[in-house]
């Protein structure tokens, strides 16, 4: 029996192949999409779950209430209060402190003399408590755990990184050293962390380590906060479901024991590692939920489409098959039979369309994944053949679940006789209301698309207040402070070259430093932070900074003056900026008040999501971290090879790294950007999907009306006359989703917007461009079919059946 249904549906299929071929791409189109976006999803919700403690692993985060009511969120806590949470918190299982290393210069030496490796590691390493390892999963591939980092210059490798390191040879006992200063053992090899995961340490120093790398840092200081530090801990596995609020609530009189009068800026926090990841306002947060959630909503109606398209598709062709249903019924085919003969005409065409998702999206994978930013894979874990698995099913019922029952309960005779009702394919108010349903769908998409657009436009285009073109960021070893100087004259005598910087971070940066300050003859510190930019007199040349009053800084060895910006002009009750030149300010880099030579016109401290803060800048030599180094136009091979050799020459035994500054100021909007690209490549599939629809609509209306046109051809209608016949009810629809669909987008791009402090304006115009895209998809798709049904030899027309 089924052999005789499957001949039947082969049989069928190729009758029909410009019906089969549209269902096979639109379902393709829609599988495959859904398919990415899983993958997507399944990325970012998966990350570090694979720790076996993952329900009781959390971190403590700091917010920092300013008195000006701003509070500002930090992922830092200090380096005590984890020995103060493994001793003095019943319910806390274990604690440890990590802090992650901005850079760190790796030197190896070869055996027999031979020429020594080094690396600039500015990623991945940490100074780590070696409790850190009683919470988080790693494989130890060599050494003790519970040893391994007790000892100052211990260090622990993962497998990658020792193979990078020492190729074959085993990594035990081997001695590196760290920042020139420091010789360290390693003492343990671990395997990769397992994907995905935040926690990308390749390199783990001791913890006592910290003496030497940094002899400044006070181990017992509680105000020692860094946007570096990180405190994790887990909950024993017998802890009460209220023991996490319980810690939580005694976070207060902890930070009053070590705060004092100033425990009400330090507020701690408890914060579970399923909510470490999603976490945007903190550093080291990936991505929102709201935007996980609005990306599934996407997949979820793009799947949706195509099969609103094949549920078109096929009650558009009902009417060619009612024949051969009433010749089936009469020979005794039952109900059953035949929705099971349709069905398995679905299952087929699914089955081919979804072997084709999985090759579409396997070639266009590694696109996508350079697209979002990240590491995606197509594995055969349980989660994707689950998925892989439910997707056809659901499509299958979703999309031939209606149409089989349809087709199944045609009535012998009307059929036999070829009279079936429209009523009977579910008349066209169901297909009316998909298409306004699709189109809904488009149209949302559509709004959101130009939008995002728009915005990440604005961000690349907004005038920072500064220049961040042909801006080369050159990171500068601590350890050579006395070459600095010599770096930056030889630099600035190179004629591709046209001004450097000392820095300690560019103008607009992702970290952010500050405090409190006293101004004028006011002995108390004043209710909101200034930021500080610190660099050399250079810093307003190289970033093309414009002085509004007042002049620049002039060369000194510490801070003996202050240009501030017109933010903090404005906070300190100033409206003409002249008047505030010669104003005394102290900041807790200088003992004493120093004056204020100059203000600058605002500039942006950091992305666009953030308004403008009061900030200066001044000269601070001892910070400075970076060169920033304007070229002539274009960056060009010769100029960077000059940089590098010149570098070279000054500090032999440091690594050269560098990155341009509009490349970092880029990172700030990856989000949106991920954003635009994904709404951009969805409303692009389902702009397509939802012209497949219309083309089903628009066959079954020339299918049922094609004598009704020939009548009209006889009696003198022309072809425009008819092609707007047949076009209208189905832009009427269009319009009708276009009239749903905009309201509801333009609330949630609204919505949206609103995250940004500085953003684009949402004007009339981007809703009826949309609509204007919509309605022009429909005009495309329908054309064809409509000016082919009027130009039809009226002769054929009467005598079609």
């Amino acid at each position: 029996m089924l052999q005789h249904y499957l001949h039947i549906a082969g049989r069928q299929l190729r009758a029909q192949r410009g019906y089969t071929a549209l269902n096979i791409v639109g379902l393709t189109i829609g599988m495959a999409g859904g398919l990415l976006i899983f993958l997507f999803l399944q990325h970012h919700l998966s990350t570090d779950r694979h720790h076996a403690r993952f329900d009781r692993i959390y971190r403590i985060t700091t917010d920092l209430h300013l008195d000006n009511g701003v509070v500002e969120y930090y992922p830092e806590a200090p380096l005590p209060m984890a020995q103060v949470l493994r001793t003095a918190y019943p319910q806390v299982e274990q604690a440890a402190f990590v802090r992650m290393n901005r850079s760190l210069t790796v030197n190896l030496t070869a055996p027999n003399g031979g020429a020594s490796a080094r690396f600039l590691e500015q990623d991945n390493t940490a100074l780590v408590e070696g409790e850190l390892f009683d919470i988080l999963d790693y494989h130890w591939l060599s050494g003790n755990p519970k040893t391994a980092l007790r000892a100052p210059g211990s260090v622990v490798l993962t497998e990658s990184w020792a193979q990078r390191y020492f190729g074959p040879a085993n990594p035990l006992g081997q001695v590196i050293e760290l920042d020139h200063r420091v010789k360290a053992t390693v003492t343990g090899v671990v395997a990769d962390p397992t994907n995905p995961t935040d926690t990308r340490i390749g390199l783990f120093i001791s913890m006592p380590t910290i003496r030497q790398l940094d002899p400044t840092y006070d181990v017992t200081e509680w105000g020692q906060l860094n946007s570096t530090n990180r405190l994790y801990f887990t909950l024993k596995p017998n802890a009460p479901p209220t023991a996490i609020g319980q810690l939580e609530a005694s976070l207060p009189a902890l930070s009053k024991t070590h705060y004092g009068e100033l425990a009400h800026v330090y507020q701690f926090h408890t914060q579970p590692l399923a909510d470490m990841h999603f976490d945007v306002r903190r550093s080291g947060g990936v991505i929102r939920r709201s935007l996980l959630g609005a990306v599934g909503l996407i997949g979820l109606f793009l799947v949706l489409t195509a099969c609103i398209n094949f549920i078109n598709l096929a009650t558009a062709q009902a009417f060619r098959r009612s024949k051969e249903v009433g010749v089936r019924k009469t020979m005794g085919s039952s109900r059953g039979q035949l929705a099971g003969q349709f069905l398995l005409e679905t299952s087929l065409i699914v089955g081919i369309a979804l072997l084709l998702a999985l090759l579409l999206t396997t070639v266009t994978l590694p696109l996508f994944r350079n697209w979002v930013h990240a590491p995606l894979a197509l594995r055969p874990n349980v989660p994707t053949l689950l998925f892989i698995g439910l997707l056809p099913l659901g499509v299958v019922l979703l999309a031939g679940g209606y149409p089989a029952v349809v087709l199944a309960r045609f009535s012998p005779q009307a059929s036999l006789r070829g009279n079936v009702p429209a009523s009977a394919v579910g008349g066209y108010s169901l297909r009316q209301g998909l298409i306004v349903l699709q189109f809904v769908i488009c149209q949302a998409l559509l709004v959101g698309a130009l939008v995002v657009v728009k915005q990440v436009r604005f961000t690349q285009q907004t005038d920072l207040g500064f220049r961040q073109n042909n801006v080369l960021i050159v990171n500068l070893p601590t350890d050579g402070k006395n070459a600095w100087t010599t770096l930056k004259n030889e630099l600035s005598q190179y004629p591709a070259i046209r001004s450097v910087t000392l820095q300690y971070r560019p103008p607009s940066a992702s970290e952010m430093n500050g405090g409190s300050f006293k101004f004028g003859s006011d002995p108390d510190w004043t209710s909101f932070p200034v930021r500080e930019r610190l660099a050399d007199a250079d810093y307003l040349n190289t970033y093309a900074m414009q002085l509004v009053a007042g002049r620049n800084l002039v060369a000194s060895d510490s801070i003996r003056e202050y240009v501030i910006n017109e933010t903090l002009m404005r906070k300190l009750g100033y409206q003409k900026p002249e008047a505030i030149l010669g104003q005394r300010m102290q900041y807790y880099l200088s003992a004493v008040p120093l004056p204020i030579v100059g203000v600058v016109k605002d500039f942006h401290l950091k992305s666009l999501h953030e308004p403008i803060e009061p900030c200066f800048i001044a000269s601070f030599p001892a910070m400075y971290r970076q060169a920033g180094i304007r070229m002539a136009g274009a960056s060009s091979e010769q100029t960077l090879a000059h940089i590098r050799a010149v570098f070279q020459r000054l500090y032999p035994t440091d690594v050269f790294t560098y990155s341009f500054l509009d490349d970092q100021l880029a990172r700030f909007y990856e989000t949106e950007t991920t954003l635009a690209r994904l709404v951009n490549l969805f409303a692009g599939l389902i702009m397509v999907i939802c012209g497949l629809g219309l083309y089903g609509l628009v066959a079954l209306s020339v299918t049922r009306r094609t004598k009704e046109i020939g009548v009209r051809k006889v009696l003198g209608a022309s072809v425009p006359s008819l092609v707007a016949l047949l076009s209208t009810e189905v832009l009427r629809l269009v319009l009708v989703a276009i009239a749903l669909a905009s309201p509801l987008a333009w609330w949630a791009m609204q919505q949206w917007l609103a995250g940004f402090a500085y953003r684009t304006d949402l004007h009339w115009w981007v809703v009826a461009a949309a609509g204007t895209l919509a309605v022009s998809v429909a005009l495309l798709t329908i054309s064809y079919q409509t000016i082919r049904a009027a130009r039809m030899n009226p002769v054929a027309s009467l005598r079609s059946e």
